[in-house]
């Protein structure tokens, strides 16, 4: 299926020159996102996932459904100052900006296998920031 039909897109939004893509559309429609979600279960059934880890906040839209139908824990990556106990830390530039993600220090046990789940790929900072989070620990 082409969920790109039922995926609002925004222009100059949150500034001029971005193209915004709200999946607030899809996420609207249950039946049409329990199958997006289960399409992407589908996707990485074959792989060994211990963790789903997602960045705020719509990698917790994508990636805790996710977690919850392959039957897996899930790890928020938060702005800077959201999480309550020890974490670490990484700055990162965003297409309109600049940004810090932060994860619980003891998220994730080694040899565990995580999958980092979000709704889209920009410029790839966030992204990059997520993968050095989990690397990191």
């Amino acid at each position: 299926m082409d969920y790109k039909e039922y995926i609002r897109v925004i222009s100059d939004f949150p500034q001029p020159g971005i193209s915004f893509k709200d999946i607030t559309t899809l996420m609207k429609n249950g039946e049409l996102y329990r199958k997006a979600i289960n399409d992407m279960k589908e996707l990485v059934s074959d792989l060994k996932i211990d963790l789903i880890a997602g960045p705020e906040a719509r990698g917790f839209v994508v990636g805790a459904p996710l977690a919850y139908a392959l039957g897996v824990g899930f790890i928020p990556i938060r702005k800077s100052g959201k999480l309550p106990g020890e974490t670490i830390e990484e700055a990162y530039g965003l297409e309109y900006g600049k940004d810090t993600l932060a994860m619980h220090k003891d998220a994730i046990e080694p040899g565990q296998n995580v999958l980092i789940a979000d709704d889209l790929l920009a410029t790839g900072g966030t992204i990059a920031t997520s993968v050095n989070l989990v690397r990191q620990l």
